[in-house]
């Protein structure tokens, strides 16, 4: 599965999933159970989409919609999610699928919304004939992103003051988070890892803003100056020895088992600086790979590992 997402990642958009626990449940949106606002403001409009009224049966084919929606208080309206939604604990997870959407199986659930990450198969004009509606809520691609996308499901849901209330909450944690890390006076650069097979995000990806929110520069940028591998280019083993990066991220610890030890295992490797001084950080594949509230977790988890550096 782990080298499907990587493939489909280098061809489009990065839809990864994962699950994983917060540092601080009281820091963390997706694990609150927010006090549901009432449900005025319908009918509402959100794109092409307009909801006569707030959908109480909602069927979540995108991990991190469903974090999102449990996050503003959605969660008793998600009657269904798909078999990679595996947070928060008590999303009812399905053996629905969002990258072989079936359209007769999710009608199956009778729903009056459905969320997804992408018009995989077609499926957006296949509910469309059974009058289904649809959302199509993509990877972000920046952290602006993420809190509208957040604000489009608050009012669509019916939750629009509470989606506000997590994403400003969101923007003080980050903010805090990136204000308490030292300045440095020469940047630290990073190789960040998808996978074993060397794919990687440059800094056009969502992945890469978080790291420039450290001033941090990153070694596969090269390997997709023309943008033509989407984000996520497949590094060689001589480019990245030859980059010599301070410091590796690696979002495959989980699916593909990869440790520091694995990386410094591996051939002409350990002239690399970040296996050298031991500056390799494994990540939580789930939080590495979904643009949602717990991205405030990956900045953290970036920048303790940032400090660490010397």
């Amino acid at each position: 599965m782990r080298r499907a997402l990587i493939a489909a990642a280098t061809a489009a958009a990065l839809l990864l999933s994962g699950c994983g626990k917060t540092q601080d449940q009281d820091q963390d949106p997706a694990s609150r159970t927010a006090v549901s606002s009432a449900p005025a403001g319908f009918p509402v409009t959100v794109g092409a989409l307009t909801l006569a009224a707030r959908p109480e049966k909602i069927v979540s084919l995108s991990p991190t919609a469903t974090e999102m929606l449990f996050a503003i208080g959605a969660g008793s309206q998600v009657t269904a999610a798909d078999d990679q939604s595996n947070y928060p604990a008590d999303a009812p997870k399905t053996d629905l699928s969002g990258f072989k959407p079936n359209a007769e199986a999710i009608a199956a659930k009778d729903p009056d919304l459905v969320v997804l990450s992408g018009d995989a198969d077609q499926i957006v004009a296949q509910l469309g004939k059974l009058k289904i509606p649809t959302f199509v809520s993509p990877a972000a691609g920046t952290l602006d992103d993420t809190y509208r996308e957040i604000g489009e499901l608050g009012s669509l849901t019916g939750h629009a003051s509470e989606a506000g209330q997590v994403t400003d909450q969101m923007k003080t944690q980050i903010a805090q988070i990136v204000k308490a890390v030292p300045a440095r006076s020469k940047p630290l650069s990073y190789y960040y890892e998808l996978g074993p097979e060397l794919y990687s995000a440059t800094s056009k990806t969502f992945i890469g803003g978080v790291f420039d929110l450290f001033g941090m520069t990153n070694v596969a940028d090269a390997a997709d100056a023309d943008g033509s591998k989407g984000g996520y280019p497949q590094l060689s083993a001589e480019a990245l020895v030859k980059a010599n990066p301070d410091t590796v991220f690696l979002a495959d610890t989980k699916c593909c088992r990869q440790s520091a030890a694995t990386v410094a295992a591996r051939s002409g490797w350990s002239s690399i600086t970040a296996v050298a001084k031991s500056q390799v950080y494994p990540l939580d594949d789930d939080i590495a790979s979904r643009w949602g509230p717990r991205t405030v977790d990956l900045v953290k988890s970036v920048a303790d590992a940032v400090s660490k550096v010397s």
